[in-house]
Formats: structure tokens, C-alpha cells, sequence
């Protein structure tokens, strides 16, 4: 029996998820294997967990379990983490998977591959500032943003009981967000709309102005991927619901009780949230005698081919793709999202010995959600020269139609409408805030 063509996927995100998809539907199981390696058994959409980290979003309903699409999609499902590249046998090398308790359940193995394509994404950039490692939360996966969502109840039911003794305590949640790009800023603003409703769930004597947020951007201004006049309508935005914004300021230390500024003023802080940067996953810097750069970002061709091994591929936020105008895509779902396209198109291509094609993005604008107060953002990004700015509903429904261009990328046209739906139904009858 002839051996199969064995496509393996690193990396069950936003782009990864959507090309073991499209190649599953063509190819199935029967001369092919396609494999998604994914240390996590469940996907949710990246650009959602400030929502599960606040509670406004349950991510066991809105999540996708690898194991049931693998089945529906002609992929096979592969649980573990990458830890070494052998190019010479063409095989990867995953890391030992451990129990909750730290036991081993799988030792160290191999996966052989004919074609391989490295979707792991991207993780929270620190910079080596003291501290943060130690003294922050990270919103890189489902787990750290519920990390955060049952440290922020603990919080709250503390301030909660102080109140219900002494009404006139100063008694308050203070939480500090390092970082004024879109994850920063969209869960300040989620932080507010959760507190607003956590009065309805048992918390009678809390609300909104028992939250003390601090976001902090070392940088001239928050949302510097946005026009200005857009990026001062979010701060407005954000200082009218409370939250205390400064820029210009880069952060020195993070201490367990506070974060220290350059300036010399230290801001208490119970919960503090790190969202200044992304990076690629150390893991991958020179992996394989790939070539990588300062970030650990693998450097690809024009194809997404990777410099050394035109059969290892590289796609979103882990992939160093420079744009012909010298400047680098930007980690965005739409980006992780087209390049799934091309690199689809480009592993047909090489299996048929046909042309390759190179990548191009399209940027379609960027959006940025202020939970229920407001959206603001531009769309068609460089189709008209910087886009054109949108607020308020139409803003919303722009960035409600990217997740759900992406549940339809996964789950097709027909499960994916009828997911659509189910979700508008649960907004109905599930609770707001998920508190457990």
C-alpha cells in the first residue's frame, strides 16, 4: 500500500484551524493525512478573551472542540506541543504531555511529515521588564483569561462583603492594564460592562464605581494602528466610563501589589494585566536551523515558504512576512486568516508541481470593540488609503462579521449559520456574565 501524503498543521488558531479545514474537505483520509498538532483539546477565537476574561463570554459555549471537527473535517486531531524540528528525517518532535498533577500521560514522540506548516501564533511580549513574568496575567489562551475572570470575582466578592458591612468603605477592585493596544483597551471597557451586571448575580452592593482601571500605554497615545481622531474617541470613550488612561508612560517594574512607572509614581494594583506586545514563542527561535528573527518570528518567501525548507511553511502571527512596501504584517485574525488561503492554495501547488503563488494582503481595516458603549475603527484599510473611519453600529456589525466569517471558515456555510443563530439565542437565555 502506497504511503500516504502527510500534511502536519502546528497550531489550532485562528489560521491554522481554517487551513486543516479546507484541507481536509479536499483531500479526506484516503490518500492523504492531515494532521493538526494543538496543545490545547478545545479552540476559541483569539480576539475574544478579553470577553472570557471579564465573564461577558462562556467559552465552553462558544469554543470548538479538535477532537469532533477533526472527525467532520477529514483531519486527524494530535494533543501535544512542539519542541524540536528535525528537517533531515522530516520530522517533528513534540514535547511529553503531562496530566494536571505534572504526570506524564505521553513521552516524548515523533511525527513524520511530507509537507509541514507552522501555525503556533504568538504570545504575550514582555520586553524583560522586571517583574511581569512574576506579577501579571497574560490573555495569550483560555486558560490565563480564566485565570483573571475567577481572580477578578475573588476581588469582587471581597469589595462586595466590605460594603455590605460598612457602606461608606473605600473599599475597590483596582486593576492595572499594561498596554494601550486593542487587547488592552477592549478589556478596560469589558470590565465595565461586567461590573455593571454583576449586581444582578448576588453582588447587590457592587457596581461599576467600585472598579478602579488603569490603563497604561508607554507610548504618544492608545490604538496607534488607528487614525488619531478614532484613537481619541476611544480614549474619551474609556475616561467617561471611569477608567484612568495614561500615555507616555513606560512601565519600570511590576511589583506583586503595584506596577512602577518611569515617572517615578507607583499605582496599586490587585490584578494586573500585561497586553504591551506580542512576540513569536521562544520555542521556535532557530528551530530546525530555520531562519528566524529578533522576535523568534520564522522568515518566509514571498510563497510562505520558509527561507531554508521550501516543504515547512509558516503562517500568522508566528510568520516574519515582509510586505512590499518593507513593512511587516501586522498580527492580526485577518491576516492568520488569508494567509490559511494562500498556504492552502501554495500546498496544492507543490503536490501538483504547479506555480506557486505569493502571499498579498489585503488590509481590510482595523476594529476595536468597546464592549456595548461603542466600536470604532476603519474599513478597507489600505484598498483607499488609510481606510475609512467608521463608529458606533456599523463599526459593531464590521467587527461581529469577522467572527463569524471565521465560525463559517470552520464549520461551513450551513452548521455555520445555524451556530450563528444558536449564539444570538444563548445571548437571550444565557446569563450575562459567566460566573463560575
Amino acid at each position: 500500500m502506497a504511503k500516504k501524503t502527510q500534511i502536519v498543521v502546528v497550531g489550532g488558531g485562528a489560521g491554522g484551524l481554517e487551513l486543516v479545514t479546507r484541507l481536509g474537505a479536499r483531500f479526506g483520509r484516503r490518500r492523504h493525512d492531515i494532521i493538526l498538532v494543538e496543545h490545547n483539546r478545545t479552540h476559541i477565537w483569539k480576539p475574544l478573551l478579553h470577553e472570557v476574561a471579564a465573564g461577558s463570554l462562556d467559552a465552553n459555549l462558544d469554543e470548538v472542540g479538535y477532537r469532533s471537527h477533526c472527525h467532520r473535517w477529514g483531519y486527524r486531531f494530535f494533543m501535544g506541543a512542539l519542541q524540536g524540528l528535525d528537517r533531515a528525517a522530516r520530522e517533528v518532535v513534540l514535547a511529553p504531555i503531562l496530566d494536571e498533577d505534572g504526570r506524564e500521560i505521553m513521552g516524548s514522540h515523533r511525527l513524520r511529515y511530507d509537507y509541514l506548516v507552522l501555525a503556533v501564533g504568538s504570545v504575550t511580549n514582555d520586553f524583560g521588564t522586571p517583574g511581569a513574568a512574576e506579577n501579571c496575567i497574560f490573555l495569550d489562551d483560555q486558560r490565563q483569561a480564566d485565570r483573571f475572570r475567577h481572580s477578578l470575582l475573588d476581588h469582587c466578592l471581597r469589595v462586595s462583603r466590605t460594603l455590605s458591612y460598612d457602606p461608606a468603605a473605600a473599599a475597590f477592585v483596582r486593576i492595572v492594564i499594561v498596554g494601550g493596544g486593542a487587547t488592552g483597551v477592549e478589556l478596560a471597557a469589558e470590565l465595565f460592562n461586567a461590573a455593571a451586571a454583576l449586581k444582578f448575580y448576588g453582588l447587590e452592593v457592587f457596581d461599576e464605581s467600585r472598579l478602579k482601571v488603569t490603563l497604561i500605554e508607554a507610548g504618544p497615545r492608545i490604538l496607534p494602528a488607528l487614525p488619531e481622531p478614532l484613537a481619541k474617541a476611544a480614549h474619551d470613550q474609556l475616561e467617561a466610563l471611569g477608567v484612568r488612561v495614561l500615555t507616555g508612560a513606560p512601565v519600570t517594574e511590576v511589583l506583586p501589589g503595584a506596577v512602577q512607572l518611569g515617572s517615578g509614581e507607583r499605582i496599586a494594583a490587585d490584578l494586573r494585566v500585561w497586553a504591551a506586545g506580542v512576540k513569536a514563542p521562544d520555542f521556535l527561535r532557530d528551530i530546525g536551523g530555520l531562519e528566524t528573527n529578533r522576535a523568534a518570528q520564522i522568515v518566509v518567501r514571498p510563497t510562505l515558504q520558509t527561507t531554508r525548507d521550501d516543504r515547512v511553511l509558516a503562517i500568522g502571527d508566528c510568520c516574519a512576512f515582509i510586505q512590499a512596501s518593507g513593512r511587516p504584517v501586522p498580527p492580526r485574525a485577518q491576516a492568520a486568516h488569508q494567509m490559511a488561503q494562500t498556504a492552502f492554495d501554495n500546498l496544492v501547488a507543490l503536490m501538483q508541481g504547479a506555480a506557486l503563488e505569493p502571499f498579498v494582503y489585503r488590509d481590510h481595516g482595523s476594529l476595536v470593540s468597546l464592549s456595548r458603549f461603542s466600536t470604532v475603527g476603519t474599513l478597507m484599510g489600505n484598498l483607499i488609503g488609510g481606510g475609512m473611519a467608521i463608529e458606533g453600529r456599523l463599526a459593531r456589525f464590521a467587527y461581529v462579521s469577522l467572527y463569524r466569517m471565521h465560525l463559517i471558515a470552520i464549520h461551513g456555510w450551513l452548521r455555520g449559520l445555524v451556530v450563528i443563530a444558536v449564539s444570538k439565542v444563548n445571548n437571550v437565555v444565557r446569563p450575562r456574565l459567566k460566573l463560575h
